[in-house]
């Protein structure tokens, strides 16, 4: 479906659109590329569930993408509510208001499911790869729950009606990071690193670091989180990468080879 805004065309796929739509990061290759195409089976399997993802159509980044709550793969409960994993406006693409037109398209999305509001992953100071926080703070975003951390759950709650048809028919709980989330450790020591396809630049960076690992003969775990129960039960929040070192939480940050030379020397 295209729809056209005052600035630019948008696309929201769909399962008859997905194999030749362009998926909006900055990887832009002709040849056909190992991560976008687990990203569009990863992405086969969601839009059932309600999953959007919305582009602007050309081939370039400018995107968000949201789910249901309740079937998004983050260890995040509460009821009605939608999930932002990314949105994202990167490139020639910035300055022409697309961010605006994504969030107040999925902010009217919400509200015509229904929903009592949306929520995203934050942090006390800006991660590399979460969206942009200052950004949502500016539509009502707040702080409803936090790690030790820093890692922050943004909500925007919406004021529901007192009456008539409009009124949600039931009032959803506020989100909240799960127990098992908030404590950010494991028990193994060793390296660990949970991941998922929902970013196309994951398979080629796990391929990688696998190597890197190899031929450093460096203990390292890849765990591959491949079901919603899986996500839900999470040790650490995640919004599709998790890093664990010595037990201990890290970073939701894509690392590569530099990054793990560094926490070698940091726990020496």
């Amino acid at each position: 479906r295209i729809v056209c805004s005052m600035s630019g065309e948008f696309i929201n796929l769909s399962p008859e659109n997905l194999a030749d739509e362009h998926l909006c990061c900055i990887i832009r290759t002709r040849k056909e590329h190992p991560g976008i195409e687990a990203k569009r089976k990863w992405l086969a399997e969601r839009l059932p569930e309600g999953h959007v993802f919305r582009k602007l159509n050309i081939k370039g980044c400018a995107f968000i993408e949201y789910a249901p709550l309740e079937k998004a793969w983050v260890p995040i409960t509460g009821e009605n509510y939608l999930y932002i994993y990314c949105l994202w406006v990167q490139g020639s693409p910035k300055g022409h208001g697309y961010g605006r037109e994504l969030m107040e398209y999925c902010i009217n999305d919400a509200r015509q499911q229904g929903r009592d509001g949306i929520c995203m992953l934050g942090a006390k100071k800006q991660k590399n790869w979460l969206s942009n926080q200052q950004f949502a703070r500016k539509y009502g975003f707040e702080k409803v729950d936090s790690t030790e951390d820093g890692y922050e759950l943004l909500a925007l709650s919406f004021e529901k009606e007192e009456s008539g048809e409009t009124q949600a028919a039931f009032r959803g709980t506020v989100p909240q990071f799960t127990e098992t989330a908030r404590k950010q450790e494991i028990r193994s020591k060793t390296l660990t690193i949970y991941y998922d396809y929902q970013c196309p630049y994951i398979f080629q960076r796990i391929e990688r670091l696998k190597e890197y690992c190899r031929m450093r003969e460096l203990p390292a775990d890849f765990i591959l989180v491949d079901t919603l129960e899986q996500a839900k039960a999470l040790p650490g929040v995640f919004n599709n990468w998790a890093v664990f070192n010595e037990g201990k939480f890290v970073t939701v940050n894509q690392v590569d080879s530099a990054d793990i030379e560094k926490m070698i020397r940091q726990q020496k």
